[in-house]
């Protein structure tokens, strides 16, 4: 039997991203054991963050008095970098229908369907694009290379630029109609958060809005299967975003550790029914001189196989 020093890791991950299949399509095989290509070193697991009770996610109320919200959003960046926004004014149903409806390209669809906007190119047709893949994983500051390859989950990402914020016919017929509403709620959510975090930082409201412009924005539409071995595969690992902010519509399942303090202590996120999580980016922390902090964070998977149903999460970055 060959040992583990003759399996090949490169035509491993060349012949997964052949079969344009993605993580869903091993599940779907009924695969009992996770390839090689998926696993997390044997120590440490990222399973189990330390417990703590003395750190929660702020929340950002924007049914308040515009200088309150303000003045909760600038504590917010300043202290965790992360914070859950209420009162959001994006309807319920418009966020529901669209996590379902990628959950449906996901897990319903034919293959063939997904496959055919499979590449793992993030930047394939700029501006406009629409693919689907198992994304690499970058490898970890200061890592040569990232262990594991590849994370346990597929992605929807929709590149939208300036002048072309809608997609129509390129977008996946499962998903099409819902996730145009979604991107029409969420530009215009993103643009009041532009001003708050503009306001925030004490310049024009209209200052972060106008690089949003120049610069387009991304929606990464998550599905994290169930998986036969959750403890041995990671979501995500460690990581910054590099953004202004993003935007994330959890989905109740959890999974989301953030990193205190730049120390070993990794805090679960939980989920806030009808509440979006916003998340400062690298490009706002230096915009900021600072101020504001860019906190890494992770996925870890949640759950078995034998568990019902899957983690499908939404974040739209600018």
């Amino acid at each position: 039997m060959a040992g583990a020093e003759d399996y090949d890791t490169a035509a491993a991950v060349a012949v997964f991203h052949e079969s344009r299949a993605g993580v869903c399509g091993l599940v779907q095989s009924g695969v009992k054991a996770i390839p090689p290509i998926f696993l997390m070193p044997t120590s440490p697991s990222p399973r189990s963050p330390t417990t703590t009770t003395a750190f929660a996610i702020p929340s950002v109320d924007l049914s308040l008095p515009r200088r309150d919200t303000v003045a909760l959003v600038r504590a917010a960046a300043c202290s965790c970098g992360f914070f859950h926004v209420t009162n959001h004014g994006v309807p319920a149903g418009v966020v529901d229908s669209a996590v379902s409806a990628v959950r449906a390209f996901h897990d319903e669809q034919p293959r063939a369907a997904r496959s055919a906007f499979y590449s793992i190119e993030p930047a394939v047709g700029g501006a406009g694009a629409v693919t689907y893949s198992t994304i690499p994983i970058a490898p970890p500051r200061g890592a040569p290379s990232p262990s594991p390859l590849l994370p346990w989950r597929d992605t929807l990402r929709v590149r939208f630029g300036p002048g072309e914020p809608d997609l129509g016919r390129r977008l996946p017929a499962a998903c099409r109609d819902v996730l145009q509403e979604y991107q029409r709620s969420l530009t215009a959510f993103g643009k009041e958060m532009a001003g708050l975090l503009s306001e925030a930082l004490g310049v024009g409201t209209e200052r972060l809005e106008r690089a949003m412009q120049v610069e387009g924005w991304l929606m990464a539409c998550h599905y994290y299967p169930p998986c036969p071995e959750p403890e041995r595969v990671v979501g995500s690992l460690e990581h910054t975003d590099p953004s202004l902010f993003t935007v994330l519509a959890q989905d109740g399942v959890g999974g989301l550790q953030v990193r205190r303090d730049d120390g070993d202590e990794w805090v679960d996120v939980v989920p806030v029914t009808g509440a979006f999580l916003v998340n400062i980016g690298d490009v706002l922390k230096v915009v900021s001189n600072d101020e504001f902090k860019s906190i890494e964070h992770r996925v870890v998977i949640k759950f078995h196989t034998k568990c019902p149903g899957v983690n499908c999460p939404l974040l739209q970055s600018w």
